[in-house]
Formats: C-alpha cells, sequence, structure tokens
C-alpha cells in the first residue's frame, strides 16, 4: 500500500468518525471530550468551517462553572432530579447566576412546574435583559402555557434585535395564530417558504402553517393547496394528510387513499405520523362507505394514541366527585353578590363534538356578539387556585376554592375580562368563550361572573361519543377520546357534575340539545338569544353566511346549512359499537333529564 491510499484511506476513517462524532454530541452536547474530539477530527479532514464551530463550542463550555456543565450533561442524559439538586446547590453559592438559573428553569418546565420555571426566566431577564437565548426560552415557554399576548411581546422584543431570525420570525406567528390573528400569518409564513429551498421538513412545515391559517380565515382552495404543496416536500407527513381529512368536506381520490396506505405501511414511521394517517384513512374510507375497513384505522389510530397518554379516567371521576362536595347550595347562598357584575361573557361549554362551534357560529351572527376561540383563561385560573393533574389538567385540590374571597372572586372576573379583551377585535358588547371543558369550571365561573350567560350544548352519547372516537385533537385536554372506555366513562362523568351545577344553580345554565336545533332551528335560536338576553335577529338563522375565522374541526361544517346527517353517521359503524354502547349504560336515556 502506497504512502498515498494509506493517507486517503486514513482521511476516509477520520471523515467517517467525523460523521458519526455529532451523533455523541447531539445525545449529550455538553461533554466537552466530544467537542474536542470533532474539532481534532474536522480539521485532519480540512473542514475548517465546522472545525471552528467545534472550537467555539468548546470554548463555551469550558468558561462555564463545571457545576453547570456537569447538571448540562445530567439533562441531556434525561437525570432531572440530580441534575435539579446540582444546580440548586450551585446556586446557594452563586445565585446571581443567569446561566444556572436558565437551566434551571428548564429543567423545572420539563418537571411539569411551569410556574416556577416562568419565575426563574423573569428573574434571569430582569438581571439580563440582553439574554437573548432566555428571553427565547421565556418566549416558548408562555406559548406552551398559552399566555399568546405575552409571548408575542416577546418575540416583538426578540425581532427588534434579530429582525431576520427564523426561529423569532415562527414564534412570532405561533403567537398571532394564538392570538386569533391569522391574516398577517399567511403573508409571514410566505416570506419564510421564499426564503428557503422548496424541499424538506422545514418547507413541509411551513406550507402546513400557512394552510391551516388558510383554512380558519375561510380560504379553503388556496389551503388545500399549501396541504398538497407539503406533502410533495414530505410525503409521508401525517399531520398533512390528516388536515386534509379534517376539512370534513375533502374527498380523497383512489391515488390519495394508495400513497396515505403505502405510507402508514412502513414499518418504520412516527407514532405520530401513523396516528394522523389512521385517522385520515378512516375518514377517506369512511367518505367511500367501506366503514368496517374504516373502523379498522379508526380503532388502530385510538390504540396507538392511547399508548402514549397517562390519562386516567378515575381521576377525572374523582375530581367530579370533589367539586360536588365543595360546590354545595350552601356555599353559593353564602356567596351571593360576590364577582363581577357584567354580562358580556357567554360560555359555550359540554363535551367536543357536541354542536358547540355551530351554537357558536349562531350566536356570532348576532350584531352584539363577537365569536373569539376555545379560551384557556378559566382553566388557568383553576389551575392557579387549585393546582393541576399533570395528565389531565384538572384541579388537583377543588377546595382551595373555598380560600377565596369576595375580594378575589371580583378580581378574576376583572382579570378575564382584561386578559380576553385582546380577542376582542369588533368592539361588540358580548363575547363568547367556546372551551368545551369548562363545564368542570361553571362553580367558578359563577363566583367570577354572577350574570355570564352559560350554555350547555349536549348530543345523543352514541353520537357523540362516535364523534369524539373519530376526532384526532391537537389539544392534550382531550386524551379521555382514544378508547371506548374512557369516552364512555367521561361522558357519565359530564352528566353526572351538570346535574350537580343544575341542582345547587337551578336555572343558570342553559341546556341547548343538538337534536333539538335541528329539529326546531329557529325555536332552540330564540331561546338561547333570550336566555342571553339578546333580541332575535334573522341572521342567526343564516349563521353560515357569516364570514369569520374559525378554529375548531368544524370550521367547514359551520359553513353550511344546517343537515341532519351528523345525528346518524355513528349506525354505520353499529356493529362495531357494542362495547361503546353497554358501557355508557343509562347515560343512554338519562342524558335528556
Amino acid at each position: 500500500m502506497t504512502t498515498h491510499d494509506r493517507d486517503t484511506l486514513l482521511r476516509e476513517a477520520m471523515a467517517l468518525r467525523a460523521e458519526q462524532r455529532p451523533e455523541a454530541v447531539s445525545l449529550n452536547p455538553t461533554l466537552p471530550a466530544s467537542w474536542d474530539m470533532l474539532e481534532q477530527l474536522h480539521r485532519m479532514t480540512g473542514d475548517t468551517v465546522q472545525a471552528s464551530e467545534a472550537g467555539r463550542r468548546l470554548a463555551v463550555l469550558k468558561q462555564l462553572p463545571p457545576e453547570i456543565v456537569a447538571a448540562n450533561s445530567l439533562l441531556a442524559d434525561g437525570d432531572l432530579s440530580p441534575a435539579e439538586k446540582g444546580l440548586r446547590d450551585y446556586l446557594r453559592k452563586d445565585g446571581d447566576n443567569v446561566g444556572a438559573q436558565r437551566l434551571l428553569a428548564r429543567i423545572r418546565q420539563m418537571q411539569d412546574a411551569p410556574d416556577e420555571a416562568e419565575a426563574l426566566l423573569k428573574s434571569v431577564l430582569e438581571r439580563a435583559p440582553d439574554y437573548h437565548a432566555a428571553r427565547f426560552d421565556y418566549a416558548m415557554l408562555l406559548l406552551q402555557q398559552q399566555k399568546h399576548l405575552q409571548a408575542r411581546q416577546q418575540a416583538e422584543r426578540l425581532l427588534e434585535h434579530d429582525p431576520v431570525n427564523r426561529d423569532y420570525l415562527k414564534h412570532y406567528a405561533a403567537a398571532c395564530v394564538g392570538l386569533g390573528d391569522h391574516e398577517p400569518v399567511v403573508d409571514l409564513y410566505q416570506r419564510l417558504l421564499a426564503d428557503t429551498a422548496q424541499s424538506g421538513a422545514e418547507v413541509a412545515d411551513l406550507r402546513l402553517w400557512r394552510a391551516n391559517a388558510l383554512k380558519i380565515t375561510g380560504r379553503q382552495a388556496e389551503a388545500i393547496a399549501d396541504y398538497h404543496a407539503a406533502l410533495t416536500a414530505r410525503p409521508d407527513y401525517g399531520v398533512a394528510w390528516f388536515s386534509l381529512a379534517n376539512l370534513k368536506t375533502y374527498r380523497f381520490t383512489d391515488d390519495d387513499i394508495a400513497r396515505m396506505r403505502a405510507a402508514e405501511a412502513q414499518p418504520i414511521l412516527q407514532d405520530m405520523d401513523r396516528v394522523y394517517l389512521c385517522f385520515a384513512l378512516g375518514k377517506a374510507l369512511e367518505d367511500q362507505g367501506d366503514y368496517k375497513t374504516s373502523w379498522s384505522y379508526y380503532e388502530r389510530g385510538n390504540a396507538v394514541r392511547r399508548a402514549s397518554s397517562r390519562y386516567r379516567p378515575e381521576v377525572a371521576e374523582a375530581c367530579a366527585v370533589r367539586l360536588k362536595q365543595v360546590f354545595t347550595a350552601e356555599v353559593f347562598a353564602a356567596r351571593a353578590g360576590w364577582g363581577l357584575e357584567d354580562p358580556a361573557p357567554i360560555f359555550i361549554l359540554g363535551l367536543p363534538r357536541s354542536g358547540s362551534t355551530l351554537i357558536e357560529q349562531i350566536l356570532a351572527s348576532h350584531s352584539s356578539v363577537e365569536g373569539t376561540q376555545e379560551l384557556t383563561e378559566i382553566g388557568r385560573y383553576a389551575g392557579e387556585l387549585c393546582g393541576r393533574d399533570p395528565d389531565c389538567g384538572l384541579p388537583l385540590d377543588p377546595e382551595a376554592m373555598l380560600r377565596l374571597t369576595a375580594a378575589d372572586a371580583r378580581a378574576l372576573g376583572e382579570r378575564f375580562l382584561a386578559e380576553t379583551l385582546t380577542y376582542r377585535r369588533l368592539g361588540r358588547p358580548f363575547f363568547i368563550d367556546k372551551m368545551p371543558n369548562n363545564f368542570w369550571h361553571i362553580g367558578l365561573i359563577h363566583l367570577m361572573l354572577p350574570r355570564a350567560t352559560i350554555i350547555d350544548v349536549r348530543r345523543e352519547p352514541m353520537a357523540c361519543c362516535f364523534g369524539n372516537l373519530k376526532q384526532l385533537f391537537g389539544s392534550a385536554n382531550q386524551e379521555f377520546t382514544y378508547g371506548v372506555d374512557d369516552i364512555a366513562r367521561h361522558y357519565r362523568t359530564y352528566l353526572d357534575l351538570m346535574r350537580h351545577w343544575d341542582e345547587v344553580l337551578p336555572g343558570r345554565v342553559l341546556r341547548a340539545p343538538y337534536e333539538d336545533l335541528v329539529d326546531d332551528l329557529e325555536g332552540g335560536v330564540r331561546r338561547m338569544l333570550r336566555h342571553s338576553g339578546l333580541a332575535f335577529e334573522p341572521a342567526c338563522l343564516a349563521f353560515h353566511q357569516t364570514r369569520r375565522s374559525v378554529r375548531t374541526p368544524s370550521s367547514e361544517q359551520v359553513r353550511q346549512p344546517i343537515g341532519r346527517e351528523g345525528l346518524t353517521q355513528w349506525r354505520h359503524y353499529a356493529p362495531w359499537l357494542a362495547p361503546l354502547h353497554d358501557a355508557l349504560g343509562d347515560a343512554l336515556t338519562g342524558y335528556r333529564d
């Protein structure tokens, strides 16, 4: 072997090791030895750019206190508790170290302690307002906490520093979406697309996000084109296939179905891509009348999704029992006159897939009512007061609400109106909060806002539960929808808790059965308007002509006249729904009581 051959083989071996070394670095980016070796390997292969970057990373690590490097290494290995302990010990010696505080905030967020993480990052930014990495962490945390206005404000601060930073721009767009401000997002995503090659994961994401914004604003044809563009960039992109199915009005071609089946059949596929593809195939085959195969895909998608969920139905059932023990008729009588006497909020609640988007669209067609979205404020207040179960988001300590004072209740009402003002762009006197899970919080809502309207939208249990079983939700708040037993138990728990609210707050909540609206639209509309203190307007009957952003899976359905199809769709699947029928038990007849 010549010297040239040996040198060539050596360089090829070094290049291979240089390619492999980033895998170790990506698994644990805090190991100085990995960056040191990577720098040497890149220099030996002549890649001076990568060598310089590795050298820069190594220099940063060498400047850090060893305690922070050790904690970072533990974090990278998933050892959160020892990493937290090491940082807390270090901060007792050097409490002003903003790098240690930022790292501790990341750990506390991963340990499901977002309030402490938020407080730590606030402290960091008070001491080091130009610490942009910490500000980005703070902005991301606010977004995950659904504090969209504050998240956008932080993104704006970051963009003042670096106006073309793609991560900052994406975060700004996500915060705008959370605030319901979709029109500028469409153009922003298009701008980002113009700056990148038309392939790959980033293009697929940008096309998907732009399509979602187009769909919400009613531009369906453009949305469909962007969903297909996302699939051109990434053919097995499950969420893009599902988003087409989730339009409810889109019909897949035979070629589409063949492509989805081929993608789903891949043995190596991310779990969520498989879940999305299964739900999309379920809808595609349902539209073709192949209900048996359709159900097999719905069932498979639910099983894969349920396997990753920590939801426990007994936790929800126990929470309902405790809420009933806390909020008695005597408790409400002793607190008469509490809260803010403002009739502006209209709460539409119940279970998902019960018709709440239809009710919202009807009421938002009234000249005095503004539709917003599924607002998260009430659930957040309950979490602040009682703590939140990490698996289902329900109050951990409902008894804590008994410690509220009259001043606290009024302050919460004022806070709700102030924090939701950003969603009220039309300035109408009434506005809708359509968060279905607020049925858990009717007691708190009554104490805060005793004159607010509350409407419980209810649907026949088989239709409602089947609708949930075939709907994949983007939110972690609906974890009860991925199993027959889970959804049946949740429906029964919902009925039980609503009966309690009716007993202790008689007449406070208006029940609006979906089936009654289908049978007598005008009668149902007049009844809801009367309960809300509003005069009848014919526009409420022509709700499908109202142009507004709608952010739920029913966004395209409510742009059409009301129909009867949703009442009996589940019957196509009756041969496979006997376990659901049995699990619902007396709820099948008692849901109208």
